[in-house]
């Protein structure tokens, strides 16, 4: 392990609160794809289990922030354990209704219960790095770039996974552990009260209204994560579809996995390498080379070589989200840094429920080739939206920040 890494694992208390933080948002790469293979099993239609995947996406995006302001005001294990209790019993009605054939339009309320009471899990952890880094010499670009390989490694493991038990063992298997996997990680995570950061409470008149949002570069930023989002959503339908339609829809995790293997493999070199340029350079410059790189997809007519082909288009995943996770930790106050990096994690989920309906759609009435149309233009409306947003944003806050790593 390259050494930026190892001193980083070496503060006290780290190597903890990662793992932990590890199993409990393992379910992010799972809950979708889990529930797309779960409802299309018993409907037969990739529309519907898009729509039930898009409901909890939707639902999760509302909530999630809300729960990660009040764990900057409350401290997070008195907001972690209560929610992921309850996220297990939402995820428990959506296999009971799916498994019993409940009616169809059971499946959106207990989708929906299930997203408001997901965790944004890697908000948090990002949030006890800055914690518990404050003081250090290690910069806080390094650790988001381990969470960023984290992060692809769970989307390495997770859509395999999740498609091996649904499509092995049982369809709804996979959605099971995904479950599993918040509880248990979330309850241990919210044991480790040495690392937590300490509660900000609200001090009147002092506290922006509206929350982090409220903070114009943080919209513009949430905007543009918006079509981000749309372009992993439709990723992972499409590619569900695209597998499916070849003939090998047991592999359908595994040409997911190299698309998030793409990006492992960006931010372990990105993390380890010093960096001159500003965060918003980088950022656009990551936009742009998404787009490029998804040009591709939509013309492969073999799985075999859509494999490699989707491992280079997710190159330039963490190239964009690092530096992204660098600008929202300057725009937002420490106390409410939780509550802005789980503002830009949900943007994604909001686009990610977007784009999956939508590429569901697409798979369904004109063929999983034509699916994989929407995220190439949903990276392109991103990278355009950036352009005009990045110099809309004040040029103290970006135009001359740069992280030493």
């Amino acid at each position: 392990m390259a050494s930026p890494y190892r001193a980083l694992l070496a503060v006290p208390g780290a190597r903890a609160f990662v793992t932990a933080g590890f199993v409990g948002r393992m379910s992010m790469s799972m809950v979708g794809i889990g529930i797309v293979l779960l409802v299309s099993a018993v409907t037969g239609s990739y529309g519907i289990a898009g729509t039930v995947s898009a409901t909890m996406a939707v639902a999760y995006a509302v909530a999630a922030p809300l729960s990660a302001r009040f764990a900057d005001r409350y401290g997070q294990r008195r907001v972690l354990v209560p929610l992921v209790s309850a996220n297990a019993a939402a995820f428990s009605l959506l296999i009971s209704f799916s498994l019993f054939e409940a009616p169809l339009w059971t499946l959106y309320p207990a989708s929906a219960l299930a997203g408001m009471t997901q965790v944004s899990l890697g908000a948090w952890v990002r949030s006890r790095w800055s914690h518990v880094l404050t003081g250090t010499a290690i910069p806080m670009g390094t650790a988001y770039s381990f969470e960023s390989v984290m992060d692809e490694l769970i989307f390495v493991a997770g859509p395999i996974l999740v498609t091996s038990l649904a499509t092995g063992v049982h369809p709804a298997a996979g959605l099971a552990v995904a479950a599993s996997c918040t509880l248990v990680g979330g309850l241990s995570f919210a044991r480790l009260r040495g690392t937590e950061p300490p509660p900000r409470p609200r001090t009147p008149g002092l506290s922006p209204r509206g929350g982090v949002f409220a903070n114009p570069a943080v919209r513009i930023m949430t905007s543009i994560f918006l079509f981000i989002g749309i372009v992993f959503g439709a990723m992972d339908v499409a590619g569900v579809a695209f597998a499916a339609e070849q003939g090998n829809k047991p592999l359908a995790g595994v040409l997911l996995a190299c698309y998030a293997g793409g990006s492992a493999t960006a931010a372990f070199w990105y993390g380890a390498r010093t960096w001159g340029s500003s965060l918003d350079h980088r950022f656009l410059i990551g936009l742009a080379l998404q787009a490029v790189l998804l040009v591709p997809l939509p013309l492969i007519r073999n799985f075999w070589l859509m494999l490699p082909v989707a491992f280079v288009a997710g190159l330039a995943i963490s190239p964009t989200i690092i530096p992204a996770f660098g600008l929202v930790e300057r725009l937002v106050p420490p106390g409410q840094l939780t509550e802005g990096l789980a503002l830009v994690s949900t943007s994604l989920s909001i686009g990610a429920a977007a784009g999956a309906s939508l590429a569901g759609r697409v798979a369904d009435g004109y063929g999983a080739m034509a699916s994989f149309g929407v995220p190439l233009t949903s990276a392109i409306l991103a990278a355009l939206v950036a352009v005009a947003g990045i110099r809309a944003i004040s040029k103290r806050e970006l135009s001359s920040q740069t992280i030493a790593e």
